[in-house]
Formats: structure tokens, sequence, C-alpha cells
């Protein structure tokens, strides 16, 4: 098993449109979709949980449990401000909606490892701080909708 490290590897992209109902993006999807990954300093969330049910029975003091609902752990991405553009405040503005797209292990087509998620921004906020460090914005997403897990990036 070869091991990686996720920062130089990993693509972020923001689709505004996925016209398949599985939400698997083509190929031209994909090109045309923002490339935010250099932009982003950090990453949270983009992942299901599942709300376990426990199942207790008279027969045992062990409380067994079974899979109940999933949902989307809270999500958000937060990126470098730019001091004289307003990409992110433009093109991410609260209640958009889209596709964030997760390319674990690159885009090169048929890579496994490719992630959508269906996205309403939420909230669009500047991170003030008087510390010494780059000026920073986050973006949270509400996923509005199962994700695509696992996808291969769709080959040339």
């Amino acid at each position: 098993m070869a091991r990686f490290n996720r920062k130089g590897v990993t693509k972020i992209l923001f689709a505004d449109t996925i016209t398949d109902a599985g939400y698997m993006p083509t190929l031209a999807e994909i090109t045309g979709a923002t490339d935010y990954t250099k932009q982003i300093a950090a990453v949270d969330g983009f992942s299901l949980e599942n709300q376990e049910i426990e199942t207790p029975d008279m027969d045992s003091t062990f409380v067994s449990k079974i899979p109940g609902d999933d949902s989307a752990s809270d999500s958000s991405l937060t990126f470098y401000e730019d001091d004289t553009t307003d990409t992110i405040e433009t093109d991410l503005a609260k209640g958009t909606t889209g596709f964030v797209i997760i390319c674990r292990k690159g885009k090169t087509g048929g890579t496994k490892g490719m992630d959508v998620h269906p996205v309403r921004v939420a909230s669009n906020s500047p991170a003030i701080t008087a510390d010494n460090e780059a000026a920073k914005i986050m973006v949270k997403f509400s996923i509005t909708d199962r994700p695509l897990l696992n996808a291969t990036v769709p080959a040339t």
C-alpha cells in the first residue's frame, strides 16, 4: 500500500451544475468547474455520519446497535482571502447552490476516490483576527442530498 500526502494530490472543485441525477459529473462538467484547491487553507466535514439506534433487550446487559439514518457532517472550506478581488465572496455567496467535488487522489481520468456533494452555501464570513496569519474567509455548506462517494473520475 503506497501512502501519500493529500496536499499536492487532492483537488477541490465547485461546479454550478451536474446534469446526472446521481451526481456523476461528466468530464466537461469537471473541466468547467472552478478549481479552488490553491486557495484553500482548511477543509472540515464533507463526510456522512450515521445516527445509530440502540437496541437493548432483556437477554443481556449489553446494548447492541443497528445502523440508523445517515446525515452529513457540518462542512466548510476556509479560503485565503484576496485583497484585490472578491471571487470567493461573490462566487460562493450565501444561498448559492452547486456541487463540491473532491478528487481525493487527483483528477486524472480513471482514478477512484471522487466525492460529489450537492450543496447550498449557508454562510460566507471573513475570519477577523489580530493574530500573525494570512486573512481567511470561511464558507459553510449545507449538504442538501446524499453525496456520491468514491466514484471514478471520468476518463477522456
